[in-house]
C-alpha cells in the first residue's frame, strides 16, 4: 500500500466522521511515529520526522543517519559508500537525510494504524460534540424522537447526535411520537474520559419558559423588557414577573402580544399551562397583590423585616388563592420571596378575639346571657353552633341574627 492510497484510506474515514483536513494531517503525522517507534523503538523516534501533504496525497518519513566508515548501527548509521548514491557530496561525519517507503511497515501495521486512526477521530468527534454543546447549555434545541423509553426519550438532531430527554425533565402531559420534533432547553452536557457525551434535555426547567418569552418577545431580546423572576409547575401554571424600562411599552402587554398571539405560542408548546404575566413594581403590597392571581386579596398585612405577609380573600375565592395542591400560593413565595399566609375573611375575623363584655353596640341584657352560659369572647361566639345560642334564655333568631351582625361590624371595624 503506497502513500496516496493510505491517505485515501484515511481521508474517506475521516470523511464519514466529519474531521478536518488539519486535524487529519496531525492525527497520521502521530500515528507514523507511533508505527516507527513500534519497527524501531522509542530511543530512536528523534532519527524520524514525518511531513504528510494532503493536497497531493504524500507523505514522507525522513531518515537521519550519519556518515560513517563502519556501520555498527543500521537506524542511526549509513555507510559512505551507500551515503554518495543518495547524495554524491556527503562525508564522514555528515548527516544523511533518507526517504523512508512506506512499504517496510507492512498491511498488518498499517491496518493497526487505520484502527488506531478511526479511534483518534472518534475521540475528536466526541470532543467536538462536547465543545458544539457546551456553548449550547442553557439555550433552546430541537430534534426529533428517535426512541421512546419508559424513565427517558432519546432524541436525534440532523447530524444524528444523540440528546436525552429524562423522565423528570419532561412536562407530565407531554405524549411525543417517532419522528416527531420536539424542542426543550441544552440543560448540561457531561463528558466523561472513554465514553460519548450525554447531552440533557429539559422541558421543565424555568430557563425553558425564559428562552420561550424571549423567542416570542422582540422587546425581551433587545433589553427593553426585563423578566426578573419565573416559577413553574410545569405542565398547570407559572409566573413571570416582566420590567419595563420604556414607560411607553407595558410589559405585560408585550408579552401577551396582539389578541394573545405571543403568549398562546408559548402555551401551546408548554401543552396548556396557564401563564401569569405579573408586572415588577417595587412595592411589595402591590407586587404580591398582583403575583396572587388569578383572584385579588382584600386585606394584606406585611412585615417588611421577616417578609412575611397576611393575605385575606373573600371566603369563596381562597381556594383558588391557594391553588391546587397549593401551587398558586407557592408559586407567589417564589416569585415574591415572600412566606404568605392565606386565609379567608370568616377565618380572620374569628381570630380577632374580642371580649363580648368590650362590645359598645350590644346591650348588657345579651352580654349577661353570654358571659353567663361561657362565652366570654367574639371567638367563642362565632365558634357556638347556632342551635345551641338559640337554646339559650332569651335568644331567639331575629336577637341572633342582631347578635351576629353587631359582633361582625365590631370585628371588622377593628381589622379594617
Amino acid at each position: 500500500m503506497n502513500s496516496k492510497e493510505i491517505i485515501e484510506a484515511f481521508t474517506y474515514v475521516a470523511k464519514e466522521k466529519n474531521v478536518e483536513k488539519t486535524y487529519l494531517t496531525s492525527i497520521i503525522e502521530e500515528i507514523f511515529t507511533s508505527m516507527i517507534v513500534k519497527k524501531y523503538g522509542e530511543e530512536y523516534e528523534s532519527s524520524f520526522s514525518t511531513i504528510v501533504n494532503m493536497e497531493r496525497g504524500e507523505i514522507e518519513i525522513f531518515h537521519e543517519k550519519e556518515v560513517v566508515t563502519t556501520v555498527k548501527n543500521t537506524v542511526t548509521e549509513i555507510s559512505v559508500e551507500e551515503a554518495i548514491k543518495i547524495d554524491n557530496t556527503l562525508i564522514v561525519g555528515d548527516m544523511c537525510i533518507d526517504i523512508v517507503n512506506t512499504d517496510i511497515f507492512g498491511r498488518r501495521l498499517i491496518a493497526h494504524a487505520k484502527q488506531h486512526l478511526s479511534q483518534k477521530i472518534k475521540d475528536i468527534e466526541k470532543e467536538s460534540i462536547f465543545s458544539t454543546f457546551k456553548n449550547k447549555v442553557n439555550n433552546i434545541y430541537s430534534g426529533y424522537v428517535h426512541q421512546i423509553q419508559r424513565d427517558r426519550i432519546f432524541v436525534t438532531d440532523i447530524n444524528k447526535t444523540e440528546i436525552v430527554l429524562p423522565k423528570s425533565e419532561q412536562i407530565y402531559n407531554d405524549h411525543f411520537k417517532r419522528g416527531e420534533q420536539i424542542r426543550g432547553l441544552i440543560k448540561e452536557v457531561d463528558f466523561s474520559p472513554g465514553r460519548s457525551p450525554e447531552i440533557v434535555m429539559s422541558r421543565t426547567s424555568n430557563v425553558f419558559l425564559e428562552r420561550l418569552f424571549e423567542l416570542e418577545v422582540p422587546e425581551i431580546e433587545d433589553g427593553i423588557i426585563e423578566i426578573k423572576k419565573i416559577s413553574r409547575v410545569p405542565g398547570d401554571r407559572s409566573k413571570i414577573v416582566v420590567y419595563s424600562s420604556d414607560r411607553r411599552i407595558d410589559a405585560v402587554g408585550a408579552c401577551v402580544g396582539m389578541k394573545g398571539s405571543r403568549i398562546q405560542s408559548i402555551v401551546r408548546e408548554l401543552n396548556g399551562e396557564k401563564i401569569d404575566i405579573i408586572n415588577w413594581s417595587e412595592q411589595s403590597a402591590i407586587l404580591i397583590s398582583r403575583a396572587l392571581s388569578p383572584v385579588k386579596p382584600i386585606d394584606l398585612y406585611i412585615d417588611e423585616d421577616d417578609l412575611y405577609a397576611l393575605a385575606i380573600f373573600e371566603d369563596d375565592d381562597l381556594a383558588m388563592a391557594i391553588g391546587k395542591n397549593g401551587s398558586n400560593l407557592n408559586l407567589t413565595q417564589d416569585v415574591t420571596g415572600y412566606t404568605i399566609t392565606a386565609r379567608s375573611e370568616t377565618e380572620h375575623i374569628k381570630s380577632k378575639k374580642i371580649n363580648i363584655q368590650d362590645i359598645e353596640l350590644l346591650s348588657n341584657k345579651y352580654k349577661s346571657v353570654l358571659i353567663e352560659n361561657g362565652i366570654k369572647t367574639t371567638t367563642a361566639f362565632l365558634e357556638t353552633e347556632d342551635r345551641d345560642l338559640l337554646d339559650l334564655k332569651g335568644i331567639g333568631e331575629k336577637t341572633l341574627d342582631k347578635i351576629k351582625s353587631i359582633v361582625n361590624e365590631t370585628l371588622r371595624k377593628i381589622n379594617g
